[in-house]
C-alpha cells in the first residue's frame, strides 16, 4: 500500500457493510480444459455481505501466459476499480475470466496484486 490514503467511499456512505478478507485453507487450482491457469496455496477469501464467497489468487501464482488484459473496466465503492483478462489464444473464449483490484481502497488492501475467477467460466478445484 502507498503512503497516501485510499479510503472507500462505499463505508463512509454505508458503514454497516462487512467485507473480510482471510487466508485460505487449501490449495487452489484455476483450470480451463486441461490447462492450469493458477495454482496456490497462498489464496484469500474475501467475504461480502449479500454476495457468496470469492477466492483471490496472488498474481505470482497465475499463469499470465495463458491470459490476456482486456479493455474492461468497473468500480466498485468498498474495493475500487477492477481490470479484467481473458484466456489467451485463438479458439478460446473472448469472456473476460479473471479480474483484479491492483490499487484497492484501503480497507480491502490484502487482495493487491491477486486476481479473482469467474467459476462459472473456469473449473476452481480447492483441496
Amino acid at each position: 500500500m502507498s503512503g497516501t490514503p485510499n479510503p472507500a467511499s462505499g463505508f463512509a456512505q454505508n458503514p454497516q457493510k462487512k467485507i473480510t478478507v482471510e487466508p485460505h485453507k487449501g490449495r487452489v487450482t484455476v483450470k480451463m480444459e486441461d490447462v492450469v491457469i493458477a495454482a496456490s496455496s497462498q489464496a484469500k477469501i474475501l467475504k461480502e455481505d449479500g454476495y457468496p464467497p470469492v477466492l483471490y489468487i496472488p498474481f505470482e501464482d497465475i499463469a499470465f501466459a495463458h491470459l490476456e488484459r482486456t479493455t474492461t473496466k468497473t468500480h466498485c465503492p468498498y474495493k475500487g476499480d477492477a481490470t479484467y483478462w481473458r484466456l489467451g489464444g485463438s479458439g478460446k473464449p473472448a469472456h473476460d475470466v479473471m479480474w483484479a483490484y491492483e490499487n484497492p481502497y484501503d480497507e480491502t488492501a490484502e487482495i493487491k496484486d491477486h486476481g479473482a475467477f469467474y467459476t462459472d467460466l473456469v473449473n476452481v478445484e480447492t483441496e
